[in-house]
This record gives C-alpha cells, structure tokens and sequence, in this order.
C-alpha cells in the first residue's frame, strides 16, 4: 500500500524540485572539482587524482508550522534516494515569548527526521517596512547567510498556493503594477537559492501530510493575528471572496500569478534591450528616445534607472515611478523629484539625471 494522497503529491513536487537542482550541480559543478594541472609527460608532475564532486546540500527553512513540516518530511524522504544531501534552518525572529524554546524543539524535529546539517538562527527584527516586511527581510538575511555558511546548491521554501494567492491580493491593494501580481516565484534569489516546491498545492495538502504521519506542528499564533494585513486577509479578506464569488478563487489568482509573471517577464526583458537605445553617449537617459518607448517599457527603464542609482527596490512604488514619468510625458519645466534613498531626478537639456544626493 502506497503513501497517503496527501504525502504521495508533497514528495512527487520535492522530487521534480531535487531532480532540477541535481541536473543544474550536473551542468555546472562547484568549486570542489579539483583542476587539472596538465598533461603527465617527461619532467611533469603526474595529474593528481581528481577529487570526486560531492553531491549538492539542500536546506529546508522550517518554522515548525504544518507547510514547512510537510516539506522538511519529504526533503528527509526524497534527499537520500537520489544522492542529495538534505539539511534545515529554524529562524528565531524573538518576537515571542519563549520563541527560542520553539525554535530548539524544531531543531529537535529536523533532527529526528535525519536532516543534517540543522541549526537554529536567532536575528534582530528592525522595523523598516513594518512588522510583517521586517520579519520577512530578517529571515532571509540568516537564510542567505546560512546557505552561504554550508554551501547549499538550494534553500526549499513551503509556500502553498494559498500563500500565493494572499500574496496576489496584496499586491493588488498596493496598486503596485503587473510585477507584484504576479506574486512568489517557484525560483528565486541570487543563482535561483530559493525554490518554492508547494506553489500547486494547497494548504490543507500540507496539513493533511503531517496529519497521517504524526508529525507535530507548531502554528504560530501571529497567523491569526488581525493586528498584521495578512493575516486579516486569510481568514477575513478571502473567504469574502469565496462567499461572494464561489469555491476556486485561491485557484485563479494563483494562475492569474503565472500569467502575470510570464508577462512582466517579457517586458522587462523589452526594456533591457531598449535601455541600451535612449542613453547617450555619456549613459544619460534621452527623453525624447524615451517618449517613443510604450508606457510599460518606458516605466521600467526608469524603474531600473532609479534603483541603479541607489533608490531600494522595496521602496519605490508605482507612484515614484509616476512622478519620473511626468517629466517624459508631462514636461512643464517641474523642478526635481526626491526618491526613497536620497536619489534625486531631474530633467536637463532633454536628458534625465538621476543620482544620489
């Protein structure tokens, strides 16, 4: 008799996911393969053996909440049948009391399901952003750090469907254009660290998986805290939806999310090209080469352009990007405009100049 369903589908997406990184480790070994030192032969030194490349380190990021739990259980499966080595990290954020008791039990748990290495990482939250993007920024700042101190190929994230569609929905509200709908991307980072495994299936999947093999979940509390947006939009926001517009929402902005991503990607690989177009020969952006540019190919070479110049990514909203865009369109001799980073931009002789300070 087979794994449950539940368990069946988790490990099948964990598997393609690992079979991914394991064909990328094929076509681009690490640094571990020894080079040849040249061909043996009268007054050479014979070739040294070359050292046989280890096999790839895959960490999971576990909360000890039902998604990662799921996911580190099927890591802790999938790993040794294909020669992956398979580890976890635990992240205590300290923003509860005895937050690092439950971080040292998930340790435990990782442990217990064979993963090695495992270690629990203690950070600072600041308060940029918020709460919720504090955290966010925080936790992926000991995740990158704890890739780096292992030498992990990848880092799995147990983010679901549902997860995906909350994320759609705020981008949204924030008016923020195509790129925040479309949401978490299955693969992302520097040199694609991240993989995202569950962005198919739903929560109740993962739930049920740690259900029929007793795994121990710890469901954190600011979950349903209606003090974070998010949390107000899980148990408030989309079951409105569903009430009102019936069963398959969750489905549908997941989708909506894809093909969202699949067009900000073309277009901004548009407006990488046609960047190279509207400088001139000192790199300063042409107006009128970019008054001839369509609106979204334009807007992003001025989005790119901000951050290039030293604006965070994080900070500059559509409206920045607005703003910027009047002195193309709307030019009526308008003095400079002050950016997040103290990046300013201002046009000059049917140029834009656009630096820090």
């Amino acid at each position: 008799m087979g794994p449950h369903p539940a368990v069946a589908a988790i490990r099948l997406v964990v598997r393609r996911v690992l079979h991914d990184i394991l064909d990328e480790h094929t076509r681009n070994p690490g640094e571990h393969s020894r080079s040849p030192v040249g061909p043996a032969g009268p007054g050479r030194i014979p070739e040294a053996p070359r050292e046989r490349e280890p096999a790839p380190l895959v960490l999971v990021a576990c909360s000890g909440g039902a998604d990662s739990m799921a996911l580190a259980s099927a890591l802790a499966f999938e790993a040794p049948r294909l020669g992956v080595r398979a580890g976890g990290v635990t992240v205590d954020h300290g923003l509860q009391a005895g937050s690092d008791l439950r971080a040292a039990e998930v340790t435990l748990r990782l442990r217990g399901l064979g993963l090695d290495p495992v270690e629990s990482v203690a950070v600072t939250v600041g308060r940029d952003g918020g709460p919720e993007a504090a955290a966010r920024d925080a936790r992926y700042v000991a995740l990158d750090a704890a890739a780096e101190r292992h030498g992990a190929a990848a880092v799995l994230l147990g983010h679901t469907r549902d997860d995906q569609a909350e994320t759609v929905l705020l981008g949204l509200a924030r008016g923020s254009g195509i790129r925040s709908l479309s949401g978490m991307a299955a693969v992302s980072g520097a040199a694609g660290r991240y993989r995202r495994p569950f962005l198919r299936l739903d929560r109740q999947t993962a739930r049920k998986a740690c259900m029929v093999q007793s795994l121990p979940v710890w469901d954190d509390p600011h979950n349903t805290d209606p003090a974070y947006t998010r949390s107000r939009l899980r148990h408030e926001g989309l079951p409105a939806l569903e009430k009102a517009l019936g069963k398959g929402v969750v489905e549908a902005l997941a989708r909506t999310a894809q093909l969202s991503r699949d067009d900000a990607d073309a277009l901004d690989a548009w407006a990488g090209r046609a960047e190279a177009g509207v400088r001139d020969a000192d790199g300063r952006l042409e107006c009128a080469g970019l008054h001839a540019l369509p609106p979204a190919v334009r807007r992003r070479v001025l989005r790119r352009a901000a951050i290039d110049a030293g604006a965070p990514a994080g900070s500059l909203f559509a409206r920045h990007i607005e703003e910027i865009d009047r002195l193309i369109t709307g030019w009526r001799g308008q003095g400079a405009i002050n950016l997040p980073g103290r990046v300013v931009v201002r046009r000059q002789g049917g140029r834009l100049v656009i630096r820090q300070g």
